[in-house]
């Protein structure tokens, strides 16, 4: 059984012992701490929403209850996906909200995702504050007549739906004469309820749904990678689909499937949607240190400047307001377009991409060709105890220190005549140091990560 509580929320697997898994306990202590931290604020209402795991349900009850509890009212948007309760919190000035969702985890995983009243992730020092009010039990629950409210509104998908139809990049009448015959993997959660919904008012002539019924039974690895997405690859080629869209349980991650049943890759979904946007307008992009150096090559293409985060959604926000970004996001699928909110949403990316690809006239596959074809090598390091990882990363970062070096997040070392880079970074989650590498091709990748692994089991030994 696992608990994880970190500055973002917690999450961990379902069933055991308090304070070893997401209990009941753990669930209504942790809800109890973000509801304090929300009443300090003055905030008044929180909402919530959840995908479609099993546990969802029983997670959603405890939560609500317990923010009734201290006197805060509750609006339960039910199952949703992560970016429609972001868009809600703020369309309801909310004081904040939690998405119950473990995201790519597998079934016996859930979490609570905290928001503020912006709806965009909690800061560092913002989750910081709600850790410590958990492990003081700092509570005052309300009394009895300043009980809150709890409130059912189900209109929100259909509102995210129709601000993405009105958003000015995004071309319905182009999407409806293209005539796309798309095929949809939902891994039966949320996704299966509002992508099928969004497809079909973005005027695509034939959707083909695959695992879309939203209870919960996942049925391969939810995480939208190719070695999980055998089944729509094969749909994709046999009913003679223009592309497959894969979504993750909480619908903040988009992956897409070429017409010929090959992916397009996950890290280049946002580069192939900051490439329409910048071809619309001009400006600066954001993705984190472990993402393509394809986005790169794009953004100073179209006469824009790049910039690196810390891994993590926050960070990459972070980034892009300091820098007024017109796109960013993470190389796993996440979109974030900050004139329509600043969170990762598979939705409006599905609307911008096939905008993108309606007006390019190309194939997926050929649309994929015209950009910079790089492939990313990810590794890890089991580490044990005696392993002092600031040392070794300090290490390595003196073996390259003639080379462009990045420290924002652990050590990324920039190749930049061979066009390459290898990020190693301490896992917030994991006893393991995670090595990415990234070259023109995947040979190039695994060698330059081989070297760099040799590298730190000399410096271990």
């Amino acid at each position: 059984m696992t608990l994880i509580k970190s500055i973002s929320g917690i999450r961990g697997t379902i069933g055991g012992t308090p304070g070893e898994a997401l209990t009941p306990v753990d669930t209504v202590k942790f809800a109890a701490a973000f509801g304090t931290w929300i009443k300090s604020r003055k905030g008044k209402k929180v909402v919530i929403g959840r995908d479609a795991r099993p546990s969802g349900e029983m997670v959603s009850q405890l939560v609500a209850a317990t923010l009734q509890g201290l006197g805060l009212d509750v609006i339960d948007l039910g199952l949703s996906t992560t970016p429609t309760v972001e868009i809600a919190v703020a369309a309801e000035k909310a004081g904040g909200g939690i998405i119950l969702t473990a995201s790519h985890n597998p079934v016996q995983w859930n979490a609570l995702k905290l928001l503020n009243e912006k709806g965009d992730f909690i800061s560092g020092a913002d989750g910081a504050e709600v850790l410590t009010i958990a492990e003081a039990e700092q509570f005052d629950f309300a009394s009895v007549e300043k009980l809150g409210s709890y409130t059912v509104n189900n209109s929100y998908i259909e509102k995210h739906i129709k601000q993405i139809l009105k958003y000015k990049l995004v071309d319905v009448k182009a999407i409806r004469k293209a005539k796309f015959k798309i095929a949809v993997d939902a891994v039966n959660s949320t996704g299966g309820i509002v992508v099928p919904q969004l497809l079909k008012a973005l005027g695509v002539k034939k959707v083909v749904e695959l695992y879309c019924t939203p209870n919960g039974k996942f049925p391969h690895n939810p995480e939208p990678l190719p070695e999980h997405l055998t089944v729509i690859s094969k749909a994709v080629k046999k009913e003679k689909c223009d592309l497959g869209i894969v979504v993750d349980p909480d619908v903040d991650r988009l992956a897409l499937i070429q017409e010929d049943g090959k992916p397009f890759g996950e890290e280049y979904t946002l580069v192939a949607v900051a490439d329409y946007i910048l071809s619309k307008r001009k400006g600066n992009t954001v993705s984190n240190l472990s993402s393509t150096r394809a986005l790169r090559d794009v953004t100073e293409k179209r006469k824009g400047q790049y910039n690196a985060a810390a891994v993590g959604e926050v960070n990459v926000v972070t980034k892009m307001k300091e820098t007024k970004a017109v796109i960013g996001g993470e190389g796993n699928g996440g979109i974030i377009v900050p004139d329509f909110h600043y969170g990762r949403d598979a939705l409006i990316g599905i609307a911008l991409f096939l905008t993108h690809l309606a007006k390019s006239k190309l194939k997926v596959s050929e649309l994929r060709k015209t950009y910079p074809a790089y492939f990313i090598s990810k590794n890890k390091i089991e580490l044990t105890p005696k392993i002092n990882v600031d040392e070794v990363l300090e290490k390595v970062k003196g073996l390259y220190a003639s080379e462009k070096i990045n420290t924002i997040d652990g050590v990324k070392i920039d190749f930049e005549t061979e066009k390459e880079w290898v990020h190693l970074r301490k896992s917030n989650t994991e006893p393991i140091i995670r090595i990415y590498a990234e070259s023109q091709n995947e040979a190039k990748a695994n060698q330059l990560a081989q070297r760099i692994i040799q590298d730190i089991k000399k410096i271990i030994e």
